[in-house]
């Protein structure tokens, strides 16, 4: 709107400035010209009139190709329609994005934004550089950033990319006041309060689901890929409640590399890099906590014995060591995550198997067909197959014995132990495949393990 703005006044000033000049100054025009050639202010006059009759020449060129340029940009414009320059949506969200020519390709499937939760880390280019670099389709995939803080070189740095992404900014910047024992644990009440508005906020706009990313996250070639193939499994098994990126095990040792297109379900809520449906988010904003969501948003009153999808390999790493968590398990453990570097066509392959009506059938059969060993016998390496194996466990004692030995992370929320389903770990060990699995009449997650 603003160039056919510009167009129209630029012409109308060009007509006006030469229409004028003809009828009412150009030397020739009758009752203007002296007839007395000799009268010196005559003479002035006409040379005045002629330096001025030479700048209006060169002004209306200049006019006439600033009107063929707008000409040809709105002819582009009509094609390839730009996003505002800046926009104050109803509920007082402060919004920037630069005026562009969109050229992304058409493409088909739904529109999943990218929510990125920003405050303070200017690192947050390395999270943005990923999501950009491998990014299909800007229309498809829009990248919202959604800062706190109202920190100002980070939002330089944000700024800086331009059409790139869209800003948003947490209105509410208000002190918290929590109970003298959470004191310490302030920022986990500010990062709750962010997720609700930010949340209600894009959910507002119209999109069925997002895919929530950190901005201390780094994200795999296939990151995009990944989450388009399984959006069909969120929307129609009602047994799942997202789609993961993340592999709490997924260390270097305890995975096998060379399964990259391998996915389970998981009854543990992974987080880090997941796809959430606006379904979900109406259920759960109505009791949204004060603080800790994660852990809260894991228990049984929220999970309902829902799952989500997760991959043998993660398709996010973290390089956020220094947060709120003050690098908690940062250094012992999500440092070694392996980050997938190969692009997978998940969206080529047939991912029914997924579905809860195939997966419990197929997966627990499997599993409970697997011959038992021992860790000694797997650490010797005293196992005469290469086949997949399984370790039994009984107790939560058991349970943490086994993973201290193993490698794996050891605890539990809400009874759940991490990338557990039915109870049930996979992971790689010497380069072979073990399930840590419950007794064959395990009768669900017991809330004292926690």
């Amino acid at each position: 709107m603003r160039l056919i703005q510009q167009f129209l006044v630029v012409t109308f000033v060009s007509i006006w400035v030469i229409v004028t000049y003809i009828v009412f100054w150009r030397p020739d025009t009758p009752g203007l010209r002296s007839t007395n050639s000799e009268d010196p202010l005559y003479a002035e006059f006409l040379e005045k009139l002629n330096l001025l009759e030479k700048s209006v020449d060169r002004q209306s060129d200049a006019y006439q190709k600033l009107v063929a340029k707008l000409l040809v940009l709105l002819e582009s414009r009509v094609e390839h329609p730009t996003t505002l320059a800046s926009t104050k949506a109803a509920d007082g969200v402060r919004e920037i994005s630069l005026e562009t020519v969109d050229n992304s390709p058409p493409f088909t499937g739904p529109v999943i934004p990218i929510i990125v939760f920003a405050c303070n880390r200017i690192s947050i280019s390395n999270c943005l550089d990923n999501l950009i670099q491998y990014r299909p389709n800007k229309k498809q995939f829009p990248i919202i950033v959604s800062q706190d803080c109202d920190d100002n070189p980070t939002r330089d740095v944000i700024l800086s990319y331009k059409e790139q992404v869209s800003l948003i900014s947490q209105p509410d910047q208000s002190d918290i006041i929590v109970p003298p024992k959470d004191k310490k644990f302030k920022g986990y009440y500010k990062i709750a309060r962010h997720y609700g508005w930010a949340l209600n906020t894009v959910f507002s706009r119209g999109y069925d689901y997002v895919i929530i990313v950190e901005d201390d996250l780094n994200v795999a070639p296939d990151f995009y890929e990944y989450f388009l193939a399984t959006y069909p499994l969120l929307k129609n098994d009602s047994s799942l409640w997202c789609v993961s990126a993340w592999n709490d095990n997924g260390k270097v040792g305890l995975i096998d590399e060379a399964a990259a297109s391998l996915l389970y379900r998981t009854d543990f809520f992974p987080g880090l890099g997941w796809m959430l449906s606006k379904e979900l988010w109406a259920e759960l904003s109505v009791k949204w906590p004060k603080a800790f969501w994660d852990d809260w948003i894991r228990h049984p009153e929220q999970r309902k014995e829902r799952s989500c999808i997760r991959p043998e390999i993660s398709r996010t790493r973290t390089f956020g060591k220094i947060g709120v968590s003050n690098g908690l398990f940062f250094e012992k453990h999500l440092k070694y995550i392996k980050l997938s570097e190969q692009f997978v066509p998940f969206t080529k392959m047939n991912l029914t198997h997924l579905l809860r009506t195939n997966y419990d059938a197929t997966f627990l059969k499997h599993v409970y067909e697997c011959p038992v060993v021992t860790f000694e016998e797997l650490r010797r390496r005293m196992i005469q197959t290469k086949e997949p194996v399984r370790i039994q466990y009984n107790t939560k004692d058991q349970y943490k014995k086994a993973t201290k030995m193993l490698g794996l992370m050891d605890d539990f929320k809400s009874g759940v132990p991490r990338t557990g389903y039915h109870g049930i770990v996979s992971f790689f060990y010497n380069n072979q495949r073990v399930y840590l699995a419950p007794n064959r009449n395990w009768k669900g997650y017991d809330l004292s393990w926690s």
